[in-house]
């Protein structure tokens, strides 16, 4: 059963959110996303500060005490134990994105198997993760916890909620803690299915016409897309070309199929 507090909307105190970190730090360990000291969690505090996840300590056995807090520069404000390296990695998220407040950073087993073998998860494959994510791309590998993998990821921050770390794992970002880790989990059940669909067979993408009605369903999903505005759009197959050409639409493109898909919502109604 989920808290309470971790529902979107609940003005939270720093214990709360002490609470929190440790609930998902749990579920992450349950779900098999980290194991040993992996992974790390953190959240933008109300007045600004980060509250993260220590190093050197598994995730999933942590008490709120053990939680240590830092300014947006990495300067340790709070806590007996040492911040993690991959911090910097939190605070590029908090500094370019005021949307967000909350980071998620695992190794979920099979999207990161994607990523090891350098693929991305940007098919249009479920209509779920068309409508929350659009697309999660691979970021070029670079040493964890190193200013070099700040600097791969920066590009990909404005425009994307979920990224795929290559040879690493992967990193969410949300509104909210609760969020942030649904959508770990959303990576981590796209890349089973993408799996589990290439050894059955051929994976049947959805078209680019049907990928444009599920971006303009997003409100009312209440799903806000990142404010960068620039995400590569999902490999999709039109059902005008041969069965498994892959076909890509340029953002204009596909702002004309969702004002098109618009109309014609509206014209049913």
């Amino acid at each position: 059963m989920i808290p309470d507090s971790l529902l979107p909307g609940h003005v939270k105190s720093e214990e709360q959110h002490r609470r929190e970190i440790c609930i998902a730090g749990r579920w992450m360990y349950e779900h098999g996303y980290i194991v040993a000291c992996e992974g790390n969690l953190s959240v933008r505090l109300e007045d600004g500060r980060i509250l993260t996840t220590p190093t050197c300590m598994n995730k999933g056995m942590l008490e709120p005490g053990d939680l240590v807090i830092t300014d947006l520069d990495g300067r340790q404000l709070a806590g007996d134990r040492k911040v993690s390296s991959e911090l910097a990695m939190h605070l590029l998220f908090y500094r370019m994105r005021p949307d967000v407040n909350a980071i998620c950073h695992a190794h979920p087993p099979t999207a990161t198997g994607f990523a090891v073998a350098g693929r991305s998860l940007n098919q249009a494959l479920l209509p779920e993760v068309i409508v929350g994510l659009g697309q999660i791309p691979l970021v070029q590998y670079a040493t964890p916890g190193t200013p070099e993998l700040s600097a791969a990821i920066e590009p990909f921050v404005p425009h994307y909620d979920a990224l795929l770390l290559a040879n690493h794992g992967a990193v969410t970002c949300g509104p909210d803690l609760l969020t942030a880790f649904f959508r770990m989990e959303t990576i981590e059940h796209s890349a089973k299915i993408t799996l589990a669909a290439e050894l059955a067979g051929e994976p049947n993408l959805l078209s680019s016409r049907e990928v444009a009605k599920l971006m303009a369903a997003r409100p009312r999903y209440f799903v806000a897309p990142p404010p960068g505005g620039g995400a590569e759009l999902p490999v999709t197959c039109d059902s005008g070309e041969t069965a498994g050409d892959h076909v890509t639409l340029t953002r204009s493109e596909l702002d004309a199929l969702i004002d098109e898909a618009v109309r014609k919502d509206r014209a049913r109604r």
